[in-house]
């Protein structure tokens, strides 16, 4: 376990802390982008390493909480309703719609089947070729190649009862509405490596030069997250507003090639809802009109799916940073992870989730 155990080296993480302890003169707010580098603060206690001027703050980067509600209702409707076999990855099934979840319509006997890629989805719609099979498409760019792969093999395949309900979205774009809301007091980004292991990071760029915002790439390890926050801290404290990739060893420039040639063969950018927040323009993947056969969204008819948000759930102003978890009303007492109102207290990667899980209060292992 060496290339993992030498990324959460205490030792390292405490000279970084003092590191950072050196530099910092001023007070700064650092978004992270993603759930799991959520999670990893919280579960390492990264925030105690940190100076009292520095503060982080949870972005949106878990694509369960921010996929629309509407495709949670139309994945509940197509399950109970239509008789679909519906297909998801487990940490779907327990999101809540507007009167039900998938886990829920699958304990009243709606053929809901969870599985760990796409490809197992396809395997279920040719052993079913008499039965509609619909797999749940959802997540930021990580996840789209492989589910872009699926229809092409399903094309290829011939399988003509396979359609995916597609919700894929961009994480660029959600960084330019969070900077362009009146709220905003982000002042640095630490971009989600895994995202840009696939696409590469040439899009931040034009991010970084029209906000004036450092973004920095880094990984989900502690060290890799001590040394993110380090290098968004040069870049303020020497007034520098630059794309930098702290993530080399799974990042470059330029992404996967492969993997953005299948994006672009099988999807569209569109605007794109997202759950709490609203629409983003230009921030997903809608299926090619090439492609339209495997698309779910066309092949049934769902407009009559009506949709409802819990009126007391601030999941949108936690996905955008501007409120913590522990301002939330109702967190821990009336949601809960056993009783949830919103996706973040639901999903592995949301910080309400993480919040919970992990006490702030509580002392770290280190």
């Amino acid at each position: 376990m060496k290339f993992i155990d030498e990324y959460r080296d205490a030792g390292i993480v405490r000279n970084l802390s003092a590191e950072l302890f050196r530099r910092v003169s001023r007070n700064w707010t650092i978004m992270e982008i993603c759930g799991g580098q959520t999670h990893a603060i919280m579960r390492y206690g990264i925030e105690e390493f940190l100076p009292p001027g520095i503060s982080l703050v949870h972005g949106p980067g878990c694509p369960v909480c921010v996929t629309p509600l509407e495709i949670i209702d139309q994945a509940v409707y197509l399950a109970k309703t239509l008789k679909v076999i519906l297909v998801s990855f487990g940490d779907m099934l327990r999101v809540p719609g507007t009167d039900s979840d998938l886990l829920g319509v699958k304990a009243a006997g709606a053929d809901v089947r969870m599985v760990y890629s796409p490809l197992d989805a396809l395997r279920i719609a040719e052993e079913n070729p008499d039965r509609e099979v619909v797999f749940l498409a959802i997540g930021f760019e990580t996840t789209a190649p492989a589910n872009a792969l699926s229809v092409k093999e399903a094309r290829r395949r011939q399988l003509a009862n396979y359609s995916i309900l597609n919700s894929h979205v961009l994480v660029p774009p959600a960084m330019r509405a969070i900077l362009s809301s009146q709220d905003c007091r982000i002042e640095a980004f630490l971009a989600a490596g895994h995202v840009c292991t696939v696409m590469g990071y040439e899009e931040y760029l034009p991010v970084a030069e029209e906000f004036n915002v450092p973004v920095v790439i880094t990984g989900f390890e502690p060290v890799d997250i001590m040394q993110g926050i380090l290098a968004a801290v040069k870049q303020l404290e020497s007034g520098k507003a630059e794309v930098e990739n702290a993530y080399g060893r799974a990042v470059r420039k330029e992404g996967n090639k492969y993997a953005r040639e299948l994006l672009r063969e099988v999807f569209v950018v569109r605007d794109q809802n997202w759950r709490g927040i609203g629409m983003i323009p230009s921030s997903g993947f809608t299926i090619a009109d090439r492609f339209r056969d495997f698309d779910a969204s066309v092949r049934f008819d769902l407009s009559g799916v009506n949709t409802r948000e819990s009126t007391v759930c601030i999941a949108g102003k936690i996905l955008q940073g501007i409120k913590k978890p522990i301002d939330c009303p109702v967190f821990g007492k009336g949601c809960t992870p056993e009783h949830p109102l919103g996706a973040p207290m639901v999903s592995a990667e949301g910080a309400c989730s993480a919040y919970y899980r992990y006490d702030k209060d509580q002392a770290s292992d280190w």
